[in-house]
């Protein structure tokens, strides 16, 4: 009886040990944020490489040569990033979870908020793909706050946008859509 007993002492202990070294278990919405920040992290140090090949932007008040280096950002990202395809950096499970922040802000004491931000903004029906250049004169809708209060920070080059019912990924500085998520309103 001893022998059972110190043997089943001996498989607790191990089975207490192997926990112990594996962790909590992880939280898979977490693990998700973690792949999609990881994922602009990957797209950030590309973009900063190949905006350190071009020709440095001095202080200008020149549009032209302003709207000039956004075309060469933009050429190079597109270059590197020809085989870009939606779902990049918005995979399926990181889109998923994108709809569901978005449902739950769209939901409770701030729908209304987010309803009439939407309903006041200026609609805008576009066909976007990613690697696109959003078009000029037409009006980037603002994405209501409590609706970005739900979303993962971004840095300050990117931005997501609503155009229709899609989320986009925009290259503020490069004006270049990196990726969209369908469906999201």
């Amino acid at each position: 009886m001893m022998r059972g007993a110190a043997g089943a002492a001996v498989i607790l202990a191990f089975a207490a040990a192997t926990a112990a070294v594996a962790g909590p278990p992880e939280n898979p919405d977490s693990a998700i944020m973690q792949d999609f920040a990881a994922r602009v992290a990957d797209y950030q140090k590309l973009r900063k490489d190949l905006e350190s090949g071009l020709r440095r932007l001095k202080s200008t008040p020149s549009q032209e040569e302003i709207a000039h280096h956004e075309r060469e950002l933009a050429l190079a990202i597109r270059e590197a990033r020809r085989t870009a395809r939606p779902g990049d950096m918005f995979t399926p499970p990181i889109a998923a979870e994108f709809r569901r922040l978005i449902g739950i802000a769209m939901q409770g004491r701030n729908a209304a908020r987010v309803h009439e931000s939407l309903g006041s903004a200026e609609p805008v029906q576009l066909r976007l793909r990613v690697n696109d250049a959003y078009p000029a004169g037409i009006p980037l809708q603002s994405t209501p706050p409590t609706l970005l209060e739900n979303l993962p920070p971004l840095p300050p080059e990117l931005e997501y946008h609503l155009v229709a019912h899609e989320l986009i990924l925009l290259d503020v500085k490069a004006n270049l859509v990196v990726d969209m998520v369908a469906n999201v309103i």
